[in-house]
């Protein structure tokens, strides 16, 4: 019995928006041959778009693949991906930046799928986009990145705060979430713009 409001790419592998999710796995490893996507970063125009949702789901169709996932929630405003994957918050990104040298130690959790694992956002500190422009910052994601195939990372809203905007430098790829009915062209265009400045 998988827990309630799990990804539905874990609770309904043969749903159709469960391929949904392995068609859209399918077209990011294509749309990077040449410069393969080792840190891809998740965001949407404004709240409650799903992007919290869409990186948990991409993040186990990746690990079901045969690659080493690390899910990081860098939403250290409105954290998710703790109850999506069922998983303590007791440590996690923000707790980080408090030690004086970066150890991961308990901040990397294991998920019920093998190849998945996932940082949370830890205790809500009062300034997330300082923290994460830092330089602790990239020491954080580099040691990360040396434990994984694949680092997927969950940011806030990028028209919300200047967090996602802060960490697109630091990705290989951003992947923007669009609320069909939801979101108005010019909010997703004002999105885009942000991002490729």
């Amino acid at each position: 019995h998988e827990a309630p409001n799990a990804p539905v790419t874990i609770a309904q592998p043969r749903a159709p928006v469960a391929e949904a999710f392995r068609s859209l796995r399918t077209n990011i490893q294509f749309a990077s041959v040449d410069y393969p996507l080792r840190r891809l970063l998740i965001t949407s125009p404004s709240p409650a778009d799903g992007k919290s949702t869409v990186a948990a789901n991409l993040a186990v169709v990746m690990a079901q693949s045969d690659r080493r996932v690390v899910l990081v929630d860098t939403d250290l405003r409105r954290p998710k991906l703790h109850k999506l994957m069922h998983l303590a918050n007791r440590r996690g990104v923000s707790d980080l930046f408090v030690q004086p040298r970066v150890h991961l130690d308990g901040s990397l959790q294991k998920t019920e799928l093998p190849n998945l694992f996932a940082v949370t956002s830890g205790s809500l500190p009062p300034n997330p986009s300082e923290l994460l422009g830092s330089e602790k910052m990239s020491e954080i994601l580099r040691q990360i990145g040396e434990l994984a195939d694949l680092v997927l990372l969950d940011t806030p809203p990028v028209l919300a705060v200047t967090d996602a905007v802060v960490l697109a430098p630091r990705s290989d790829g951003v992947l923007l979430v669009i609320k069909p009915g939801a979101n108005k062209l010019a909010a997703a265009r004002q999105a885009v713009d942000q991002l490729r400045r």
